[in-house]
């Protein structure tokens, strides 16, 4: 059968930029019917009365509108039912702009995060405020072996309840009591820390912890090689005449998960301090 007002299926996927299998799959969904398949060679061929419905369907599906919404509106043309979808459609686009724009924060967070740790000075111990933050936590105690993989069900836990799968890079962390910090017992850690975003939401109990005095230092390696370094923050402590006012804070800014140099690792411990003898 051949009609000038009919066009084959391969000329319809050539003038509206669709491939053969998408108008297969709109027909299949019942969204799109040929004006003619003939029956013996099964070609199908299409008029101007699909052209209007591709039109939509293309619109539509620009829009991000569900198939099934879709189907029921060409079922119905009804212009109310237009009007709902295109609300919908807006309410799921300023939803979209708004995941957008709380991922683009994360990455601008993580993007500060390595540039501050990659110009880091190790070795270096510092005293100054640290501005507040928001943690999750679950209790330890946990040592932490070479491997690392100890934290994974502390991580796990963490992330149990949220709808959705969270990205941890450089945001989990470790912490010890000041009452092991003074015994000197600096392998065995009392908390795993979540560190939120200030626009990020988590489902759970969350920390808000005030500005704090701190006692900071970074050194080059992970969890394992941290003892030695509470060591040296403690004979500081000492020496200043303070005393840990919390649990201490100990976050990898670099580690395996970012590259295979050892050498580029890099970890940060901070121990809250106030004057010793204080209340």
């Amino acid at each position: 059968m051949e009609r000038k007002d009919l066009f084959r299926i391969g000329q319809v996927s050539r003038l509206f930029g669709l491939s053969i299998s998408a108008l297969r799959f709109y027909e299949a969904r019942g969204l799109l019917t040929p004006e003619y398949t003939d029956p013996v060679t099964g070609y199908r061929y299409y008029s101007t009365r699909q052209f209007e419905c591709l039109n939509t369907i293309r619109y539509l599906r620009l829009l991000d509108t569900p198939l099934d919404d879709i189907a029921e509106f060409l079922a119905s043309r009804d212009l109310d039912r237009i009007r709902i979808l295109l609300r919908q459609q807006q309410s799921r686009i300023e939803e979209k702009q708004h995941n957008l724009e709380i991922l683009r924060q994360k990455v601008d967070n993580r993007l500060r995060q390595l540039e501050d740790a990659a110009s880091s000075h190790p070795g270096e111990i510092s005293l100054g405020p640290v501005p507040p933050r928001r943690l999750a936590s679950v209790p330890g105690p946990l040592t932490i072996t070479s491997d690392g993989l100890d934290l994974e069900p502390s991580i796990r836990q963490l992330e149990s309840r949220q709808p959705e799968a969270m990205i941890f890079l450089g945001k989990i962390g470790v912490g010890i009591n000041p009452e092991r910090l003074l015994r000197g017992e600096y392998s065995v850690y009392d908390h795993v820390y979540l560190l939120l975003d200030p626009e990020e939401d988590y489902l759970g109990e969350v920390v808000h912890v005030p500005e704090q005095t701190c006692l900071t230092v970074r050194f080059v390696g992970t969890h394992v090689q941290a003892a030695p370094w509470y060591a040296r923050l403690m004979k500081r402590v000492s020496q200043e005449r303070l005393t840990p006012s919390g649990p201490s804070l100990e976050v990898t800014l670099i580690d395996q998960g970012l590259t295979d140099n050892p050498d580029l690792y890099i970890t940060e411990i901070r121990i809250p301090v106030e004057p010793a003898g204080q209340p």
